[in-house]
């Protein structure tokens, strides 16, 4: 296993992260991506840590409160100890039938902070980071709130994830202006079969130095293996009953096709080409892999191993490629003669 700095920051995280997402089973799309309880989230956490991981990832609204008890009592369980781990959960999601029961309003982050401490039994979080964006509360309000969470000792780092671009950079100038802390991570959905991520944010987190945290690298389970053009899959597959990520899937298959013929004359899946290729791009700090079976995560885990040349590497890249989009194809087309040498 491999280490790699979190953005900006002295902290080293796992190349891989085990995300809980699957722990626990209440309340909607939860019923359908989680069910793992606590005897197996033990043995996924041990498997895990013991494999390398340091790096574990949850969330508050994760059957609504569930993965991060579990979370927290494997550790209790597994008697490992705390500071040998980096412990991440987030805020934003709906906590309540309340009016001020979601969002990022102050009065939501530090109520929900709280509750996370109780749920996760720990004293402080490692990497607290915002859901996504919040129409409604200033940016400034959040940060604020943040920071003051930072100062207390309540949290190590804060992050963001599913933000856009825009908002971002304002995040970052804002806090570098008020001399307040900074987003250390972007965590965002980023795969070979998804490369949106590619036009604007990556060259953002590259310049300004923040790390990113890959969520669903095998698209909901799209990379897995058992999904080909033609073949009929089960009720019980997960993006039958919860078809998300959305995918071109026959730009996918397409894509599936390349990654087959490169896993087969590797001896390995496809779900560890998706995995490694991730792995080999510069801008990622950490690939988050989840697991509802033992197989499933020893069969990720075993992606860390696999290497791709450079040859490898341009043929998956000309499978996946973005189609060019404005402004970016003009800024090419017209930087051809102030490139670097």
């Amino acid at each position: 296993m491999k280490y790699n700095l979190l953005g900006n920051t002295g902290l080293y995280v796992s190349e891989l992260c085990l995300g809980t997402m699957t722990f626990g089973a209440k309340g909607g799309n939860w019923t359908a991506i989680g069910g793992v309880e606590q005897e197996s989230a033990n043995q996924i956490v041990k498997r895990s840590v013991d494999a390398g991981i340091n790096f574990i990832d949850t969330a508050n609204v994760y059957s609504e409160g569930i993965s991060e008890e579990i979370t927290g009592k494997a550790i209790r369980d597994l008697g490992l100890r705390r500071d040998d781990l980096i412990i991440a959960t987030k805020v934003r999601g709906r906590m309540g039938p309340g009016i001020n029961h979601n969002g990022l309003s102050r009065k939501h982050i530090m109520w929900q902070v709280e509750e996370s401490l109780k749920r996760l039994n720990m004293d402080y979080i490692d990497l607290y980071q915002i859901h996504g964006e919040d129409a409604l509360t200033p940016m400034e309000e959040v940060l604020r709130a943040l920071d003051d969470l930072v100062k207390s000792g309540k949290v190590r780092y804060i992050g963001a994830s599913n933000h856009s671009a825009w908002r971002l950079m304002q995040a970052l100038g804002i806090s570098d202006a008020k001399g307040m802390a900074r987003f250390a991570s972007l965590q965002a959905y980023y795969t070979i079969v998804g490369r949106d991520l590619e036009r604007e944010l990556v060259p953002l987190m590259l310049d300004q130095k923040v790390g990113l945290m890959v969520w669903s690298p095998l698209a909901g389970g799209f990379l897995s293996g058992k999904y080909r053009r033609n073949k009929e899959n089960t009720t019980e597959d997960r993006r039958v009953k919860f078809d998300f990520p959305p995918i071109n899937k026959e730009k996918a298959y397409d894509i599936i096709e390349v990654m087959d013929t490169i896993a087969q004359a590797k001896g390995v899946s496809v779900a560890q080409i998706a995995l490694a290729w991730l792995l080999h791009q510069k801008v990622v700090s950490t690939v988050i892999i989840g697991a509802k079976r033992m197989e499933q995560l020893e069969d990720n885990l075993k992606s860390i191993e696999v290497v791709l040349s450079a040859e490898e590497l341009a043929v998956l890249e000309q499978a996946s490629a973005l189609v060019p989009e404005y402004p970016n194809w003009m800024i090419n087309f017209q930087g051809v003669d102030r490139k670097k040498v």
